[in-house]
This record gives C-alpha cells, structure tokens and sequence, in this order.
C-alpha cells in the first residue's frame, strides 16, 4: 500500500484522482485549500515530512479564476505563486521523504504548449514553468531512482473552467471542438488514469516526459 499526497486534491481533477488511487487500495491524502498552502514552503515541508509519500501528485492551480487578458499584478503573482512556486515546493519537500520507486507527477497544460482561448499569459508562463521544472526535477532525482514526469490536460471542464468556456462566444466554443481531432471533450477518467500510470510501476522507466492528454489538439513533433 502506498502513501499518495494529491495537491489541489479538492478541485474536479483532484478529486477524481484521489478516488483513482483510493480504488487501487492506496492510502491518500488531499492537500488543498483552506488546510494546506502550497504557496507556504515551510508548511508544505512538516506535511510531507509527517506523511512521507510513496506518491506525489501535484495538481494545485490553474488560473485561479483571474482574467484572461486585462490582468493586474497581483493576478499574475498568484497564478505564478500557486502554479510555479507550489509546485516546486511540493516536489522538492516531497522528494527529501522519497526512496527508489517513487513517483512524482506534475501538472502542467496544453495552454503551455500552444496558445489557448480559455486562459491568459499568466497562465501560460506558469504551465510552461512547471515543464522545465519537471525535466530538471527528473534530472536530479534520476540517481535516487525517483521518477518525475507531468501530465498536460487539454480542456477538462471542471469548476471555473467550465464557465470560463461557457463564456467563449459560439465560434470560439465550436473552434476549439473542431480542433480536437477525437471531435469531442474528455471525460474526467481519461486524465486519471494517465496520472495513475505515470506513478505506477507500469512506467517504472519513464522519467522526465510530459504526456499530452488532449484528444490530439495538440499534436508534438
């Protein structure tokens, strides 16, 4: 039985991965708002060193409901704060806990990867961070046998996602569709179920990667 901590394990995503590993007979921890602050390094570091995980899941962000293009500062500073910051906090806390055959899976976004008319530059700075922190993560941690790698939704609509979505003008909504090569919008299994493999020992020789789950909207050399 392994020990899995979930940041952001609250939100639509979060939850439905907590359930994932609950399913497998894992013992799980949701670590989210308003107990745990992954913008609070020291508070982050006495968790994980309480609960030492087997497993670290880091989902906390997104846009954090700001907006997409007349943002202030403090807008960018909180979606850089809990996106970049809580994620590497976490992983490096986590890691400190951690032992050959652990996995850590990161989250960044298909907004990383293109340009999205959900979200805004904030968001897509912070997600493109997390990429790089992943691979030099994967890196360092390599010799100890710790695995690192990220997942990058496309459009899950969970929370405020969804209305940001519902927001879009009609054209905007149908160009996104017809974007999506599977011609449709995912359900919430099919973003747990990849996290579940990346920590599993199905993936136990893969390191440093981020998987594309987006029906092929986004499509990498």
């Amino acid at each position: 039985m392994r020990r899995v901590l979930v940041t952001g394990g609250n939100g639509g995503i979060g939850r439905a991965v907590c359930q994932g590993f609950q399913d497998q007979g894992d013992t799980v921890l949701a670590a989210d708002l308003p107990e745990h602050d992954v913008r609070d390094a020291g508070a982050l570091a006495a968790l994980m060193a309480d609960f030492r995980p087997n497993v670290l899941v880091a989902l906390a962000g997104g846009s954090l409901g700001t907006p997409r293009d007349e943002y202030t500062q403090e807008d960018l500073d909180l979606v850089l704060d809990v996106n970049v910051k809580g994620t590497l906090n976490a992983v490096r806390e986590a890691a400190r806990h951690m032992t050959a055959g652990d996995a850590i899976v990161t989250c960044t976004s298909i907004g990383a990867r293109q340009p999205s008319p959900v979200t805004g530059a904030p968001y897509a700075a912070a997600k493109a961070a997390i990429g790089g922190l992943t691979r030099k993560f994967a890196r360092d941690l390599g010799a100890r046998g710790i695995r690192v790698n990220a997942v990058a939704p496309g459009l899950f609509l969970t929370g405020r996602l969804q209305g940001m979505f519902d927001d879009l003008a009609e054209a905007e909504r149908r160009e996104v569709l017809d974007a999506i090569p599977l011609g449709r919008m995912p359900e919430l299994r099919e973003i747990v179920d990849p996290i579940l493999f990346l920590a599993s020992d199905a993936a136990s020789y893969i390191t440093g990667i981020t998987l594309d789950v987006n029906g092929g909207r986004y499509l990498p050399l």
